[in-house]
């Protein structure tokens, strides 16, 4: 699980969707490696992509369902999930959700 980055650039403006109950700032690794790092409070919300995201969880945990799919999913710290580019997801968050978006 990372826990950490060095050498990067934090956007100090911070990411705000869904009226607060999702807040991120992007960042940048000195290779030009885009993420993003937040939470996401208590409620069911419905991210869509651009670009194909990993969603890595750093601590508390959620539920996921990818479009097209009827299934729930539990990640919880130490674990990832994969969301395809032009596609969304539905997150289910019971506690604070800390997690980092990987972008590629």
């Amino acid at each position: 699980m990372t826990q950490q980055y060095t050498g990067v650039t934090v956007t100090t403006q911070a990411n705000v969707y869904f009226d607060g109950k999702c807040v991120s700032h992007s960042i940048t690794l000195a290779d030009g490696t885009k993420k993003s790092v937040g939470v996401v409070l208590p409620a069911t919300l419905t991210f869509n992509t651009g670009a194909p995201e990993i969603m890595e969880c750093v601590a508390g945990s959620c539920e996921y369902k990818l479009k097209g799919s009827d299934a729930w999913v539990k990640s919880a710290a130490g674990s990832k999930f994969s969301v395809p580019g032009n596609s969304s997801f539905e997150i289910r968050v019971t506690e604070p959700y800390h997690y980092i978006c990987h972008f590629g």
